[in-house]
Parts: C-alpha cells; structure tokens; sequence
C-alpha cells in the first residue's frame, strides 16, 4: 500500500502557475485548491507525493 506525505501550499493568484510547477518538480501531485481564510483573496491548495522509503 502506498504511504503518502501531504501539504498545503497557499496559492498567489498572480503566481498560482509558478507555485503548482515548483512544488509538481518536487513530486507533489495537486490534491485540490480551496478559498483561504475568511476573507482573504489567496486560494490554498493540497498537495501529495509518495512518502520516500
């Protein structure tokens, strides 16, 4: 069975494309973007990999 290791990532809009390559070089897959705290206009995005081992 597959053993994963997860993070949460905020997400700038005026640079969500650079932030999602960075961390998809790193191994990460995206999981799922949602809205930040209330009242922010940033997105946070959930990430998983494979966990090494």
């Amino acid at each position: 069975m597959t053993k994963w290791e997860y993070v949460t990532v905020p997400l700038l809009i005026h640079a969500t494309k650079q932030i999602l390559d960075q961390w998809g070089a790193e191994g990460y897959e995206l999981v799922q973007v949602v809205p930040g705290p209330e009242g922010s206009n940033n997105l946070v995005a959930y990430m998983k990999r494979p966990l090494a081992g």
